[in-house]
C-alpha cells in the first residue's frame, strides 16, 4: 500500500499533552493511557464523514477510531517514532505544514502586488556593473557621484563596467520587464525616477548603477519562430555579404506560396536549440531578446513574416504566431507566485519579516557575554584548533536562548564544529555566521512548538501526519510485509482454507513460452526435453540462454482467457501469430488441467488478501487485550 495514500486517508492525530488542554476541551477517551480530547475526536470524525460516500454512525466511528488509536499505541510501543528515518521524514512533513505560518502574509501580498505593477510597465535603462571585489562598492559609489556631477555615463561604462553585454550595447540595456533580473536590480530600476541614477545596487553578480531613461506600458509577450544565419567568428564585409545572401535565399523560400516555415527552419536555421523545434521560441516580452530581435518581433502582426534583419549574432527572419497582454491580477497571480518563489531574494523577504517578529515574540537572542568569552578564549589561544574545540566541549554556559530552550557552548560546537586550525578572524566570522543561523533555527522551532500548543488547525494537521506515518509503519510490519515474507504461514493458511478457493471450472496450469521465431521455440523445446529444469528457475534459465528472444509466463487459466492456452488445453484452433509484432511462435512446458488449486501460487492474490485480513484480525484482537481503553460516556453524549 502506498504510504502517501495511507497518510491522506489516516483517521487520526496523536494525543494532546495535558498542558495543551483547555477546560472546555474535556478528555473523551484514553487509549493505552494516552488522552484523546473531544476537539480532536470531533475534527477527525467530521473529516472522516466528509470523505465517506455514506457517513458512518457515531458508534461505528468510535469503534474504528479506537482500533486506530490502539494500532498507533502499538507503533509507539515498538519505537516506530524513534527511528532516525521516521524522525527525518516526519520533520520534513512538519516543516512543510508549518511553512505558511512562518511567513508574513502581508509581505507576500505586497510582493505580489508589486510584481504585478512591474509586469504592467517596461523601463528603459542604462547599466554599469562593477565586480564583487573589496574595492568594487567604493568604485561604484565614486563613479555614481562622478556621473551625477556631469561625467559621461557611457564613457564610464566603456572604462570600468564588467558587464559582458557592453561590447554590443555600450551600456544601454534597453527596455526591461519584471521577473527577469535579480529582485534588488529590478526594484532599483522600477523605483528610480526617470532621468535619475539609482543608488548602488548589490546582487550576486556585482555592484550596479542604473540610469532610468523612460517608461512605457508593457507591450505584453509574443510567440514566434525564427531562422538564423550566423556571422562567422572572424567577420569581414565579404563574410557579412555571404550571410546576407544566404538569408535572402531563405527568405524567398519562406515567403513562397504554401511554404512551411517550420520545416524550413529545421533545415536552414543555424540556431540549433530552436531549429530542432521548427524554430519555435518560448513566449517572451521586453528585455529578454537583443533589441533588434525584440523590435522586429513586436512590429509584426500575428501570422506575418519579417524581412531579414541583423543583430550581433547574424541575420534573422521571424514569423510571429500570437501575442498576449498581461491579464487581471487574479489571472496573473499563480504565475507571479511561482516567479517570486524562484527568486530566493524575493521569496525570503516574507520569511525574514516574520522571523524578525518571532525573535521578538520568543525573546530569541545570542548571549553576548558568553559569545565575548568564547572570542576572548580564541584570542588568548591565538587561533581556533582541535585543542580549543576540546576546551569548548566542556563549557555549559548558554550561548543562544529562545523562550523555553537554550543551547550551550558545548552543544553549539557539537552541532556546528570548526575543523582544523583556523586563524582568529576567520573563526570569529564563522561563529558569528553560525550562531545567527542557529538563532534562526531555534526561533522557528520555538514557533512550531507554540503552534502545536495554541493553534488547533496546525496541531491537528501535524498529529494526523505523525499518526498516519506510525500507522503505515506498524501495519507494514504486522500485516502487509509479514504476509509476503511468511511463506510457511501463508501456505498453512491456504491448506486450512483450500475449499474456499475451489475453481468453478478446470484450469490449465503450466508455462506459456512465446518466441520470436519457430526455430527459437523448437530450440526451447529441445532444451527443456533434455534438461530437468526447476520450475522456480525456468524463467531465469531460459532468458539466460535465449536473451530478448523469449517471454516466459506461468499461468493458471480457465478456457477463454488466453488463445494459446485455449488451443493447447481446450480444443480451440491454433492462434495466428503472424500479426504479432514481436512474438511469432510459442511452446508450452509442464502444462496440465487441474480441477482445484494445488498450491498458494495457483491463487496467490486471493489467498494473500485473505491472509492479510486474518493477520489484521489477530492483531486487533491482540491489541484490544494488550492496551486499556476508557471512554467517558458523559462526554460522548455531547456528540449524539
Amino acid at each position: 500500500m502506498e504510504k502517501k495514500l495511507l497518510l491522506s486517508l489516516a483517521l487520526a492525530a496523536s494525543a494532546f499533552t495535558a498542558s495543551a488542554k483547555a477546560p472546555s476541551d474535556p478528555v473523551l477517551m484514553t487509549v493505552a493511557d494516552q488522552p484523546v480530547t473531544l476537539s480532536e475526536f470531533k475534527y477527525l470524525y467530521n473529516k472522516n464523514n466528509q470523505q465517506q460516500a455514506t457517513p458512518q454512525s457515531l458508534d461505528e466511528y468510535v469503534d474504528m477510531f479506537t482500533v486506530y488509536k490502539l494500532k498507533v499505541a502499538d507503533a509507539r510501543a515498538a519505537g516506530v517514532d524513534t527511528t532516525a528515518a521516521f524522525i527525518k521524514e516526519f520533520t520534513g512533513y512538519r516543516n512543510d505544514l508549518a511553512s505558511p505560518y512562518l511567513r508574513d502574509a502581508s509581505v507576500d501580498e505586497q510582493l505580489l502586488r508589486e510584481a504585478y505593477a512591474h509586469r504592467l510597465e517596461n523601463v528603459d535603462i542604462d547599466h554599469l556593473m562593477l565586480p564583487l571585489s573589496p574595492g568594487g562598492k567604493h568604485l561604484a559609489d565614486s563613479l555614481r557621484q562622478a556621473i551625477t556631477n556631469g561625467a559621461d555615463f557611457y564613457e564610464a561604462v566603456a572604462t570600468y563596467s564588467v558587464d559582458p553585454s557592453k561590447t554590443y550595447n555600450k551600456g544601454h540595456l534597453g527596455w526591461i520587464t519584471a521577473n527577469v533580473y535579480p529582485y534588488a536590480f529590478e526594484e532599483a530600476a522600477y523605483n528610480t525616477p526617470t532621468g535619475q541614477l539609482s543608488p548602488v545596487v548589490e546582487t550576486r553578480f556585482g555592484y550596479h548603477v542604473i540610469r532610468v531613461n523612460q517608461r512605457r506600458a508593457d507591450q505584453g509577450e509574443v510567440l514566434v519562430s525564427h531562422i538564423l544565419k550566423r556571422f562567422p567568428q572572424e567577420r569581414t564585409a565579404e563574410t557579412d555579404a555571404r550571410v546576407k545572401a544566404a538569408i535572402d535565399s531563405v527568405y524567398t523560400l519562406a515567403t513562397a506560396p504554401g511554404a512551411d516555415f517550420g520545416a524550413i527552419a529545421m533545415a536552414q536555421s543555424e540556431d540549433p536549440g530552436s531549429a530542432r523545434n521548427q524554430g519555435k521560441l518560448p513566449w517572451f516580452g521586453a528585455g529578454r531578446m537583443v533589441p533588434e530581435f525584440e523590435q522586429a518581433a513586436f512590429a509584426l502582426a500575428d501570422g506575418e513574416i519579417s524581412r531579414p534583419f541583423a543583430s550581433q549574432f547574424g541575420y534573422h527572419i521571424i514569423k510571429r504566431f500570437d501575442s498576449r497582454k498581461p491579464g487581471a491580477f487574479e489571472d496573473e497571480q499563480a504565475s507571479l507566485t511561482e516567479a517570486i518563489k524562484s527568486d530566493p531574494e524575493r521569496a525570503d523577504r516574507a520569511k525574514n519579516a516574520r522571523l524578525a517578529q518571532l525573535k521578538n515574540d520568543h525573546q530569541s537572542h545570542i548571549v553576548t557575554t558568553t559569545l565575548d568569552l568564547v572570542k576572548k578564549e580564541i584570542e588568548r589561544h591565538g587561533c581556533f584548533d582541535s585543542a580549543l574545540a576540546v576546551t569548548f566541549g566542556t563549557w555549559n554556559q548558554p550561548l543562544i536562548q529562545t523562550s523555553g530552550s537554550a543551547m550551550t557552548v558545548s552543544e553549539y560546537f557539537t552541532k556546528k564544529p570548526i575543523f582544523g586550525t583556523v586563524e582568529t578572524a576567520t573563526a570569529y566570522n564563522r561563529i558569528d555566521t553560525g550562531t545567527a543561523e542557529q538563532l534562526d533555527e531555534m526561533t522557528m522551532e520555538a514557533e512550531k512548538q507554540r503552534l502545536e500548543n495554541t493553534n488547533p488547525e496546525f496541531r491537528n494537521l501535524v498529529n494526523e501526519y505523525r499518526d498516519g506515518m506510525m500507522l503505515f509503519e506498524i501495519s507494514n510490519s504486522k500485516v502487509w510485509d509479514r504476509s509476503s515474507k511468511d511463506v510457511e504461514g501463508l501456505e498453512a493458511f491456504f491448506k486450512a482454507n483450500a475449499d474456499k478457493y475451489a475453481f468453478e471450472s478446470p484450469r490449465y496450469k503450466g508455462f506459456v513460452i512465446s518466441a520470436t521465431t519457430d526455430s527459437i521455440a523448437k530450440a526451447v523445446d529441445s532444451y527443456l526435453a533434455a534438461n530437468n529444469v526447476n520450475t522456480d528457475s525456468i524463467g531465469v534459465e531460459l532468458r539466460r540462454l535465449f536473451p530478448r528472444n523469449i517471454k516466459v509466463e506461468r499461468v493458471v487459466l480457465p478456457a477463454g482467457s488466453n488463445p494459446i492456452v485455449d488451443a493447447v488445453a481446450f480444443g480451440a484452433p491454433a492462434p495466428d501469430m503472424s500479426g504479432n509484432s514481436r512474438w511469432k511462435a510459442y511452446t508450452t512446458y509442464m502444462g496440465r488441467l487441474i480441477d482445484k488449486p494445488e498450491e498458494v501460487a495457483d491463487v496467490r492474490g486471493a489467498v494473500t488478501s485473505d491472509y492479510q485480513n486474518e493477520l489484521e484480525r489477530q492483531w486487533v484482537k491482540e491489541i484490544r487485550a494488550k492496551y486499556p481503553v476508557k471512554i467517558n460516556k458523559k462526554v460522548l453524549k455531547k456528540l449524539k
